[in-house]
């Protein structure tokens, strides 16, 4: 049914349809063509990929892709909560479930696809859910209110993800996967088995290798369980499905549209359907022209912009795709790129394993040396490099590129290392040399710059990184200065800024800000990058500079990011946690009976940690003095748990009881706890104490470790073992107590003095100049000649340490900052709220209501023709 305008239906509002939408905009469609639009949910496109964010307490619209400002500006008539019911391709009409029926000259399906859910019995009983829409999501939620017990069915991608939901969720959680490793598509049998470790290791049970056969219900027809394939038996009352997707179309079966075998709409190299001409398909309901439906969304982002040049009578097509992801799983980093699995044939491996730090990379190299492709699992720091270098051969040994910092001497491949030609953004098909343009012929000069004039960076974000290294390098190479100030407050790095302060004992944010910040922020009242940033440059230096060493006097307070303002940790339902120190982890049984007292008279969660103590969740912040005051009472003090400085130093038994054990760890790691407690510093520091080489303390993956050996400690620092693992450098060997101390005592300052803002020791030993060779010269050898400063300094913190919680609760002024309600002291906060969870609390955090539109309202700022 064609008119004088144009009109272009669009089916389906998800990720790939905004793109769509953006690229038509781009090449000037929507000023030429009415466009509709038929969205089935009752919001508009939202970041699907993020969508387990929702659980960490983003909102639905911090997920949304669409700005009503877009929408009104373009023109476009957004009908959400109306999907498209039917399809007359005769006629050219598409009918909606509102019973509007719109006569298209051009018609785009971009459907999606829909989970897929096993043909098992009761599959659709109380207590089954797919994990795909908020709306999912939200059921999920309110119906583990009353769950104990979850099962995942299906352990790729998503299902990983709805697993870290149930478990965020305070529920007991299991992955039944019927391959016999988790992410069978993206990683191999080594990936899998470090993959399973760090799951596992995260409290997740694991079925790999079986089916499921039934799910069980009770009288009441509510989910009490699962039957397995290999005859077992999974107590559960919630089930997640999500065993893969599967193209959604049904619509386009029902008009005649030409579908594949296993589904997905037909279509050619610009996305047309074969059956007709005026029919377009894109993303994750397309067949492509080489035979494959794609289920990522950077796929589905060319397929869009190859549809809407098609459109435009430009030339495009898509003929395939890049499938390399980069995803974090459970917390962990997992990628693949390139064949991942050499099924290209007449190639080689080139592999890393270290399955106790769940750390997994191969690299997939042709005989002459071009790199294949890989898989990373548990360090994935290196994929935009990696992926970029694709097809190529990369300028160093294989082995060097899979090694992790630490581990011999890694190639650092700056972005110099790469060619032209080399794809950094893949999501829009972005080249080095691309990026090079923006900033050498449009004049980009930062990051967000060259994104809005390239768009790289703003599909997945797996490459931004390598983008910001890239500008840099380039804008250096063109001879302009790369401002690498703190913020828009001061021109100073952190490290000039501690020099600084240091050098004329500067004890106030205010005098620094007005003497020494940039000309337009001198006067004003600072921002949030560089606030808690001088206020710990400030509490670092506070007894040599003569500042007070409690980090809530006076002006001191208002730099303090919301954790150290109170002294404790904020939680989701804005409850706090209190964790006392309990150093080298060694605790009498009377503390213990405290803490339990403690958390009994308060009603709190107690929870052991990784660190050696003891958590206690759900206090309310006018709770928070009263606690402080009976463990300070028993011998306890503040953890820091909340700061940016020494959390805890963990320890083995040692000599004292274990038969394995050279050196007494525990003295060791409670002296060092005691040593160097409340140290502020530029990110946290978390230390361990091993008691021979058999390591159980896990010292290599600590900011700075201590291991045990028959001539004395040896000593490592730069470790990490958190989102960006990192295996400690050796520093020095076989010393003594009192020279052990001392470089550790100078390691730390100097990592103060010279790292950059919320920099852990673990980047800034592979950043700093000279690395750690420079570093040992340094602390070690004292080629600066400033160890005896980087000493004085440290035993005038151990001299002036004062406990912040004891300080605290002996000055009525400062207790008065610990209400809910500055105009009613005495009033605890309603919102926060807890309901009972295997004999304790959790949060009781009420569901976002979401109301749904009527079916014939339109996005408000919707164009009317």
């Amino acid at each position: 049914m064609p008119t004088d305008t144009p009109t272009l239906v669009l089916i389906g509002h998800g990720m790939v349809g905004q793109r769509f939408l953006q690229a038509l905009a781009e090449r000037g469609l929507t000023a030429t063509h009415r466009v509709v639009v038929l969205c089935e949910e009752p919001r508009p496109a939202y970041d699907r990929v993020q969508l387990t964010s929702y659980f960490s307490g983003k909102t639905p619209e911090d997920l949304s892709l669409t700005d009503p400002a877009f929408i009104e500006t373009h023109g476009i008539e957004l009908r959400v909560g109306d999907p498209a019911q039917s399809i007359d391709r005769a006629a050219r009409t598409v009918t909606a479930r509102s019973g509007l029926v719109t006569g298209y000259d051009i018609l785009v399906l971009a459907t999606g696809s829909c989970p897929f859910v096993p043909p098992v019995p009761n599959k659709d009983a109380e207590g089954c859910f797919v994990y795909r829409t908020i709306e999912d999501l939200l059921a999920i939620e309110e119906y583990a209110r009353t769950a104990t017990t979850g099962a995942v069915v299906g352990g790729g991608l998503l299902g990983l993800e709805a697993a870290g939901a149930l478990k965020g969720l305070g529920l007991t959680t299991h992955i039944v996967e019927f391959a016999p490793r988790l992410m069978p598509v993206q990683v191999d049998e080594g990936g899998g088995a470090a993959l399973l470790r760090t799951v596992q290791d995260m409290g997740l049970a694991v079925h790999t290798g079986v089916g499921t056969q039934e799910i069980v219900v009770g009288e009441d027809g509510a989910v009490t369980g699962m039957k397995l394939s290999d005859g077992s038996r999974l107590a559960t009352d919630l089930v997640v499905f999500s065993a893969g997707v599967r193209p959604r179309d049904q619509l386009a079966r029902d008009c005649g549209l030409d579908v594949g075998e296993r589904g997905g709409i037909a279509v050619d190299e610009q996305c047309r359907t074969v059956t007709d001409p005026h029919v377009f398909a894109i993303g994750e309901c397309a067949l492509a022209a080489d035979g494959r439906v794609y289920g990522l969304v950077a796929p589905g982002y060319e397929q869009a912009e190859s549809a809407a040049a098609a459109i435009a009578g430009a030339e495009a097509s898509f003929t395939g795709a890049d499938l390399s992801t980069k995803l974090k799983l459970l917390g962990v980093d997992v990628a693949s790129f390139g064949d991942a699995h050499g099924t290209g044939g007449d190639c080689l491996d080139v592999v890393y394993s270290d399955s106790r730090a769940g750390l997994y990379k191969k690299l997939v190299i042709g005989r002459d040396g071009t790199l294949l492709g890989g898989i990373l699992v548990g360090d994935a720091e290196a994929y935009g490099t990696l992926r970029a270098f694709t097809g190529s051969v990369p300028p160093v040994a294989p082995e060097a590129l899979v090694l992790p910092a630490g581990a011999g001497a890694p190639a650092r491949l700056g972005p110099s290392a790469l060619p032209d030609d080399a794809i950094v953004c893949s999501c829009h098909n972005v080249t080095k040399g691309t990026v090079r343009g923006a900033v050498t012929e449009h004049r980009c000069t930062t990051v967000p710059e060259v994104k809005k004039c390239t768009k790289a960076g703003t599909g997945c974000g797996s490459c931004v990184k390598v983008l910001g290294q890239l500008v840099d390098a380039e804008l250096a190479a063109n001879g302009v200065e790369v401002d690498k100030g703190l913020c828009g407050c001061f021109g100073h790095t952190r490290e000039e800024l501690y020099e600084i302060v240091l050098a004329l004992r500067l004890t106030s944010y205010r005098e620094l800000l007005d003497r020494y910040g940039r000309e337009e922020a001198r006067g004003g009242d600072g921002c949030e990058v560089c606030k808690p940033a001088v206020g710990s440059i400030i509490a670092s230096l506070a007894p040599a500079i003569g500042a007070s060493t409690y980090v809530l006097d006076d002006e001191q307070a208002a730099l303090q990011d919301t954790n150290d303002h109170f002294l404790a940790n904020l939680q989701r339902n804005g409850s706090y946690s209190v964790v006392p120190r309990v150093p080298g982890g060694e605790i009498a049984p009377e503390k213990l009976i405290v803490i339990g007292e403690i958390a009994r008279d308060f009603g709190l969660y107690t929870k052991i940690t990784g660190g050696q103590r003891i958590d206690m969740f759900g206090a309310r912040v006018e709770q928070l003095p009263l606690i402080w005051a009976r463990l300070v009472d028993a011998g306890f003090e503040s953890g820091h748990a909340y700061g940016k400085s020494l959390r805890t130093v963990k320890s083995c038994v040692g000599q004292t009881w274990c038969r394995y054990g050279v050196q007494d760890s525990v003295r060791m790691a409670i002296d060092l706890e005691l040593r160097y407690r409340g140290l502020r510093s530029p990110h946290k520091l978390k230390s361990a104490v091993s008691g021979c080489q058999r390591e159980c303390a896990e010292a290599q993956s600590k900011d700075f470790g201590v291991i045990a050996t028959a001539n004395g400690w040896n000593l490592y620092v730069g470790g990490n073992g958190g989102a960006a693992p990192r295996h400690a450098d050796l520093l020095a060997q076989d010393l003594p107590d009192a020279e052990l101390v001392r470089l550790i005592d100078r390691f730390l300052m100097f990592y103060i003095r010279t790292a950059d803002r919320l920099e852990r020791t673990s980047v800034w030993l592979e950043r700093i100049p000279g690395g750690l060779d420079h570093v040992r010269d340094v602390v070690v050898h004292d080629s600066l000649g400033i160890c005896d400063e980087l000493e004085a300094l440290m035993a005038a913190h151990v001299a002036h340490y004062r406990d912040e919680w004891a300080e605290t609760i002996e000055d009525p002024e400062k207790l008065a900052r610990f209400v809910s309600f500055v105009n009613a002291p005495d009033a605890p906060d309603p919102v926060v709220a807890f309901v009972p969870e295997r004999d304790q609390i959790k949060p009781d955090l009420p569901l976002l209501s979401i109301g749904r539109r009527p079916a014939d309202d339109l996005l408000e700022g919707s164009a009317t023709r």
